[in-house]
């Protein structure tokens, strides 16, 4: 299996994929923030499963995160998420900067998903889903993938990007992946 390729630039990310398209490749996508476990490692199978060719990103977003919130101690292990990537069959990973995502400073267009996000987790961080709709919309621009694959386990989000392309016409088929769990029953997350 071929390593996987680490792209810190979205022109460089949008080439390859861009030349793959070209030659009529399938492009299968699982978004991520990192410090990925078994459940990502499922999405990622199912993309490479799927499509011609899997790819997926590895970006903590700011813009999800409130006041507050663990933004500056959410766990990351790039060498870790690499290597579980290359071994779940993804061919690049786009890995952005906070600058690179959102250069010029602060973010001033968002995408709000109204009614689902206000209640649930979105009731009680208001700000959230509309963070990762942003982010969700802005890499689904970037990469322009024919599928894009979220677990179950966040649920509410899963509903949030499923309206969110269909209230947009986005040309992806977002694919909802059943939920790992921990030996006990514990859904797999980073935050266990």
């Amino acid at each position: 299996m071929p390593e996987v390729q680490v792209h810190e630039t979205i022109a460089s990310f949008r080439s390859v994929l861009d030349a793959g398209r070209a030659a009529g490749a399938t492009v299968g996508f699982v978004p991520t923030m990192g410090y990925l476990h078994d459940g990502h490692a499922s999405l990622m199978r199912a993309a490479a499963a799927d499509c011609d060719v899997a790819v997926a990103s590895i970006f903590v977003n700011p813009l999800q995160f409130a006041a507050g919130e663990d933004l500056s101690t959410y766990p990351r292990d790039l060498p870790h998420d690499l290597a579980l990537a290359e071994a779940s069959g993804v061919a690049h990973v786009l890995h952005p900067s906070v600058d690179e995502m959102y250069p010029g400073g602060p973010v001033l267009t968002t995408v709000s998903v109204a009614e689902i996000t206000e209640r649930f987790e979105g009731a009680a961080r208001p700000t959230h889903f509309a963070g990762v709709a942003t982010v969700v919309a802005k890499l689904l621009s970037i990469v322009g993938p024919c599928r894009a694959y979220f677990g179950e386990k966040d649920f509410q989000q899963l509903a949030v990007v499923r309206r969110m392309a269909a209230d947009l016409s986005m040309p992806v088929a977002v694919v909802g992946c059943p939920i790992v769990r921990e030996p006990d029953g514990l859904a797999m997350s980073s935050r266990n």
